[in-house]
């Protein structure tokens, strides 16, 4: 049997980024060929993506744990890594995304409408990304960073123009059986209806969709019965239906009595003030059945309430009430405004915004920001050069001109990140030693102890072609001189 699920807990873990390589060209004749390591691949991202074919949660709830794949290492060579694949899951129509703290994320409407849940990590840059006029050939290379990892909450919420509401038996399942082409479950015991059905009714040029509601009792809003965890279904309807039964045979029951219990409960769970209500006299065709109905619409009418006597059973009303429905329908679609299909959306970035904050808590020195949180992820901290390719950027980010403005001082504790992952430094101030001199931290010295001896071979060429030109000089005078000695022996 089918289970229908609304409501779901989910971990989703996004794909890490491959490691950049740390790689020296090798070729016969090239000692140095220079850095040729690849980047890293870039990690999966775990995405919601709407699915007008979806109808149910169901599939999270028997395997609430996702993961999109990581992005392969690079390779030398200037190899990049393979990314890694995204993992795109189907959700029903009008899903909302919730974090831990009840925190709406995304409310996804429409097929096709997309939610990126777990961004996938970056791919770490490789040495060859990494050199520069000053660091030639890095020894190094960055980290992938980590994939983005969240429990996240999906709570459907059904997309229907009109919700039928009302104690459990009263007929709803039947009237929406006869409005449209839905079939669902019908039969005469309490909560017969244990998941929202929704019908397509066509009412001249209108057409709209009508959900019917799992019955209601008392309570329903703090959890009694199955109230609670459908009511949901009615927030996105457009008009309320209240379908009462003129031919209950329970004590204590009218239809009047059951309109203001369920009322109640609409109040109690709240932000349905503003729906427009109509009320339908259901099963007017049974004995007594008339006569409850012609009692109770003065009644109705009186509260302001548009009453329609019908019958699924006999088919009695159900034309008046399905254009009523699109009459209302069709005004809320026009009253709403039109969004346009493409929406830009700019924000700049704050001129006084520096990327990065510093806050003191008894002499710990906590940095917050995307970008050095990032940075940290990335550096191989077992790597003298990598770590100071980071206190490079660190410096010119401002980090450390701003500690010392906040007080900081030479081994004080400086935390980067938040407080379940973070990287805990003793700071060691550079600024006093020359700022001139950042530059050269994280730089490779193999080619310092090569440079020498080009050098040296570049200076011996340049004396033997000195001693060259200065011989052929030589040469040419001496040859001068015997020509004027001959001449002046031939005098």
């Amino acid at each position: 049997m089918t289970t229908f699920v609304d409501r779901v807990e989910l971990h989703v873990a996004a794909g890490n980024g491959g490691h950049g390589c740390a790689s020296v060209h090798r070729e016969k004749f090239k000692p140095l060929g220079g850095p040729d390591g690849g980047n890293g691949g870039e990690g999966g991202s775990v995405i919601l993506t709407v699915d007008s074919q979806i109808t149910t949660l169901l599939e999270y709830h028997h395997s609430p744990k996702r993961k999109a794949t990581n992005g392969k290492p690079g390779a030398g060579g200037n190899r990049t890594g393979a990314d890694g694949q995204d993992l795109v899951l189907a959700v029903p129509d009008g899903t909302v995304v919730l974090d831990k703290k009840g925190n709406v994320l995304a409310d996804l409407v429409g097929h096709g409408t997309s939610f990126v849940a777990a961004a996938g990590g970056r791919g770490g840059l490789g040495n060859a990304a990494l050199a520069s006029a000053r660091r030639k050939a890095p020894g190094f290379a960055l980290l992938g960073e980590p994939g983005e990892a969240r429990d996240i909450v999906m709570e459907l919420k059904s997309v229907a123009d009109v919700a039928l509401v009302g104690y459990p038996s009263a007929g709803k399942s039947s009237l929406i059986s006869v409005l449209s082409a839905a079939k669902p479950k019908i039969a005469d015991y309490p909560f017969t209806t244990l998941i929202p059905n929704l019908g397509v009714v066509t009412a001249g040029s209108t057409v709209y969709t009508i959900a019917d509601v799992p019955g209601l009792i008392p309570g329903a809003s703090q959890g009694k019965g199955l109230g609670l965890e459908f009511l949901r279904h009615v927030e996105r309807c457009e008009v309320l239906v209240h379908v009462l039964d003129c031919a209950t045979l329970e004590p204590g029951r009218d239809p009047l009595t059951d309109l203001e219990t369920i009322e109640e409960e609409l109040a109690q769970y709240g932000g349905l003030e503003d729906r427009p209500r109509l009320v339908a006299l259901n099963k007017v065709d049974v004995p007594d059945g008339q006569d409850i109905a012609d009692l109770t619409r003065a009644s109705l009418e009186e509260r302001g309430y548009r009453v329609f006597e019908v019958s699924a059973l006999a088919h009695k009303g159900l034309r008046e009430l399905s254009f009523a429905l699109a009459q209302i329908v069709a005004e809320a679609r026009a009253a709403k405004p039109v969004e346009e299909s493409t929406r830009i959306v700019l924000r700049p970035k704050a001129v006084d915004d520096a990327g990065f904050t510093i806050t003191e808590e008894d002499g710990v020195y906590r940095i917050r920001g995307v970008k050095p949180e990032r940075w940290v992820r990335q550096t191989d901290f077992s790597n003298d050069e990598a770590v100071g390719y980071l206190a490079d950027r660190l410096a010119r980010l401002g980090i450390e001109q701003e500690l010392w403005k906040v007080g900081a001082q030479e081994g004080d504790t400086v935390v980067i990140g938040p407080e379940d992952d973070a990287v805990v430094f003793d700071w060691e101030p550079t600024m006093a030693a020359g700022a001139e001199m950042l530059g050269r931290r994280g730089e490779d010295h193999r080619f310092e102890t090569q440079r020498p001896a080009v050098d040296r071979r570049r200076e011996r060429q340049r004396g033997r072609d000195a001693a060259e030109e200065e011989y052929r000089a030589f040469e040419a005078l001496s040859s001068g001189r015997q020509a004027i000695e001959g001449d002046d022996e031939d005098y």
